[in-house]
């Protein structure tokens, strides 16, 4: 059983692999870099900052016996075009090739942006566990719907979604990826 904690800035070199890992090709638009290492740092100094959809004021993580065995990046989609338009904006200052950031969620959803298990610890129920913990977090906030995106051929992920109650809502694209936009009303 693992503990889920709000995340803080030092956290930055343990949560971000799960989130390049989680997230894949979609890192280097997120950061306007194309090398690993760059990517990494990028995302670490996106993660300090408090006004971008990578922040850790947004991050959860899961840590069993004080390892990081899990993360979630969780906000509510009323926030999500400011969020974007703040990345945007980084993008811009640093100089990096600004594309539109396709909208990820609806108003009326908290949105799950990131979700990931270290490989370490996968198959002991952490994802559940996030999962469970981001409709607890809707619940307080008095918001119906839980919403996710996932790519399209990641069946274990979506397998491990239908089994904890979301449905497929719609086709969603992303940086021209084909996604599917689920939702779990709680």
């Amino acid at each position: 059983m693992s503990v889920i904690r709000k995340a803080v800035p030092s956290d930055a070199e343990k949560v971000v692999p799960l989130v390049i890992d989680a997230i894949g090709d979609i890192a280097e638009r997120m950061t306007g870099e194309k090398e690993p290492l760059e990517i990494e740092r990028s995302l670490c100094e996106l993660f300090r900052l408090d006004d971008n959809p990578h922040s850790y004021l947004y991050t959860y993580v899961a840590e069993i016996d004080g390892e990081v065995a899990g993360t979630m990046v969780l906000y509510s989609g009323e926030i999500a075009s400011q969020l974007d338009k703040n990345l945007s904006n980084w993008l811009s200052e640093k100089g990096a090739e600004v594309s539109e950031i396709d909208p990820e969620s609806l108003p009326d959803e908290l949105y799950i942006n990131t979700i990931c298990v270290d490989p370490d610890f996968r198959g002991k129920g952490i994802g559940s566990q996030l999962l469970a913990f981001a409709e607890g977090v809707a619940k307080e906030a008095n918001i119906s719907k839980v919403s996710l995106n996932v790519e399209t051929e990641k069946d274990a992920a979506i397998r491990l979604y239908k089994r904890s109650g979301y449905e497929i809502v719609s086709p969603w694209t992303i940086i021209g990826e084909p996604f599917h936009h689920m939702v779990k009303i709680v």
